[in-house]
């Protein structure tokens, strides 16, 4: 190949890298947000010149990373908790908002003998094992799910028959996984996370009045690096975003005063 031929190939090739780099967009987003959130960067990078990037874990984990200088342009955490630890370790947090909110749920695997469970309702959680068995949660140590779960079972008068009767995940898909699998009868899962899996059913909500509200908050790591974040930032409290959580179960935040 001719010199100059080959200095505008790569010239062409470095131009391409610098857009990529320029328009890459670092979702580290909640475990629980994985469908609708796939489904939403898909949606908004099939009109718009970026590539999202999202990586799913724990609210904690993920805190943790960000804190240590893992390259997050966007943190969308499950709970409160997580994005004030993280704001406390003086990470620059900006356009943060409440932008989703969630139930927790009890399930089964599909083709488990109970058909319904209220939790609260009368019967408590612990007659649904038998001998050895476990209630899936995420770790209530860290994991929001399990965090909202024990303020659930403390507050339905349930928590010390069942403390030591936890197989607990490191994220809520990870305790989903277990009641999907059948190595456990029961879990304890957002309805977003019962409604995504076919391989388990919903036996029944928690009271909303028996944890805090499930929300989700949103925020840039610093500043935004340039327009295109900016953008998908405001788009992702919009209308269209909303339409695509609301598909996957979520709720959207409800009007301030209302």
């Amino acid at each position: 190949m001719p010199v100059r031929a080959l200095l505008l190939v790569l010239a062409g090739l470095l131009t391409t890298t610098s857009t990529f780099a320029a328009t890459r967009i670092n979702v580290y987003a909640a475990a629980s947000l994985t469908d609708a959130m796939d489904a939403v960067a898909e949606a908004y990078a099939s009109t718009h010149d970026v590539d999202i990037v999202p990586v799913y874990a724990s609210s904690s984990i993920l805190a943790r990373q960000i804190a240590n200088g893992a390259p997050a342009d966007l943190y969308f955490s499950a709970n409160e908790r997580w994005m004030d630890w993280l704001a406390e370790q003086d990470i620059e947090l900006n356009e943060r908002g409440d932008l989703l909110q969630n139930r927790l749920a009890l399930i089964a695997p599909k083709d488990s003998p109970v058909n319904r469970f209220t939790p609260g309702g009368g019967k408590p959680i612990v007659s649904l094992l038998h001998k050895g068995e476990r209630v899936s949660v995420g770790d209530p140590a860290h994991v929001p799910a399990g965090i909202y779960a024990r303020q659930a079972l403390q507050s339905l008068g349930e928590w010390d028959a069942l403390k030591d009767r936890l197989a607990r995940g490191d994220n809520v898909r990870a305790a989903l996984a277990l009641v999907e699998r059948g190595e456990t009868p029961v879990g304890i899962v957002y309805q977003t996370d019962a409604r995504a899996s076919h391989a388990v059913r919903q036996l029944g909500l928690f009271p909303e009045d028996s944890h805090k509200t499930i929300t989700y908050p949103a925020a840039l790591i610093g500043a935004a690096r340039s327009r295109a974040l900016a953008d998908f930032r405001q788009w992702l409290a919009g209308p269209e975003a909303m339409a695509l959580f609301q598909r996957f179960g979520f709720s959207p935040m409800p009007a301030k005063g209302n």
